[in-house]
């Protein structure tokens, strides 16, 4: 089911008189979340919405773990080892990946100071291409951004992050204006913190604005 914590960045008409949520009204929501007096990094939150997720039985999502190959281990005890030197056996591919009423899901996460652009240099040609495979498939890939000084969270399908990133042309980074224009704003909550599987409920699965985990 699908909670209403999230909108089109733009172009979206609302039933019912429901008004758009611009930064200046969001400030006032009492369940809005902000990162910096909880303390809680990005990803933090994404993992405990993930969690929330699996205890709830709504999706079994996880954080990617990076495979190492460990070159040197310290035993400052017998019963204690500390590894001291360990290189990634491979390029990561995105941080999450898992299943969600039969479609698999694969994202990225990212997190920036910036207001007004993300840096591209923060995405890898592999992982564009990872995303683009995925979708060829038939499964869900997009990238949720967080802009921590606007305290602003968007979901970006990938198709638009692939399409930016091949037509670029030399830019270093994304306008947030692209962003906001292709992607969907995600207001956060309490719990789940960051409902992004909404979103997929209404793009890809036949949810309703109005629906509710």
């Amino acid at each position: 089911m699908v909670n209403n914590h999230y909108q089109r960045s733009t172009k979206v008409k609302y039933p019912n008189g429901i008004k758009k949520t611009t930064p200046s009204n969001k400030d006032n929501n009492n369940n809005k979340v902000n990162f910096a007096n909880r303390g809680m990094s990005f990803e933090t939150e994404i993992n405990a919405t993930n969690e929330y997720y699996l205890v709830h039985d709504i999706a079994v999502i996880h954080k990617k773990p990076t495979p190492i190959q460990i070159v040197k281990v310290d035993y400052p005890r017998r019963s204690r080892a500390k590894i001291v030197e360990a290189y990634f056996k491979q390029a990561s591919t995105t941080d999450y990946s898992g299943v969600y009423k039969g479609k698999y899901i694969d994202f990225e996460a990212k997190e920036t100071n910036q207001t007004t652009t993300f840096p591209l240099k923060n995405f890898h040609e592999h992982q564009i291409r990872h995303m683009e495979k995925v979708r060829k498939q038939g499964g869900i890939s997009f990238v949720l951004f967080h802009f921590s000084k606007l305290k602003e969270t968007y979901y970006l399908d990938s198709k638009f992050l692939t399409s930016y990133y091949d037509l670029r042309d030399g830019k270093k980074s994304i306008p947030l204006s692209y962003i906001r224009e292709n992607g969907y704003s995600i207001e956060m909550s309490q719990i789940p913190r960051i409902p992004y599987l909404e979103i997929i409920n209404k793009l890809y699965l036949g949810g309703h604005q109005n629906d509710k985990f």
